[in-house]
């Protein structure tokens, strides 16, 4: 099968994890135009049957590699329980999501994670990768999928809690209703 055929299909999800991890759109191009290139260089020794995974995997190494040269705090930066505590543990992610349409709510609740939540997240979320083919992209066993995705989406539910919770309190108050009121947005494919 040809280069074309294998791997063009999976454009949008590549430019979709770089965008992610590197949030700038800028940079999340340059990632997918010269992992494409490794990709094509490559292709010859490329033996797999999962096109899809090998590709994420290439764009996952190069947009680390861009981390760590340009921010490499950004790797490792930590969530900080006390800023991002919502006070008010009985909101499931479940009701959470279904009071936050907004889309720029949820990224901007991603924006705050930890780059390897991030990944996750996007990783089995909106690119609706199996927990092996995350473990294949990250090089990481199964289990480390699972536990790192219960995680992440602890720690998105803290943020969306604590972002509804601020929103709560500086909105002016007419009713129950309007308390999560927010405008709905046709791109939300997170959730």
């Amino acid at each position: 099968m040809s280069f074309e055929a294998l791997m063009l299909p999976h454009l949008d999800a590549a430019h979709n994890l770089a965008k992610w991890l590197l949030r700038n759109e800028e940079d999340a191009c340059d990632v997918v135009q010269e992992a494409y290139l490794r990709a094509f260089k490559s292709f010859s020794g490329f033996r797999g049957s999962n096109g899809r995974a090998w590709l994420l995997t290439i764009v996952r190494n190069t947009s680390y590699t861009l981390l760590k040269k340009n921010r490499g705090a950004d790797l490792t930066t930590t969530f900080d329980e006390e800023i991002h505590a919502s006070g008010d543990e009985s909101l499931s992610p479940a009701t959470i999501l279904e009071h936050s349409e907004d889309t720029e709510l949820i990224r901007q609740a991603m924006d705050e994670l930890p780059v390897e939540f991030r990944e996750i997240l996007t990783l089995r979320h909106q690119e609706d990768l199996s927990y092996k083919e995350i473990a294949d992209i990250g090089q990481i066993p199964p289990g480390t999928v699972m536990s790192r995705l219960a995680r992440a989406r602890a720690k998105l539910k803290e943020c969306l809690a604590a972002r509804i919770s601020k929103e709560k309190r500086s909105a002016p108050f007419s009713g129950p209703d309007a308390l999560f009121t927010l405008p709905s947005s046709p791109n939300s494919h997170l959730c």
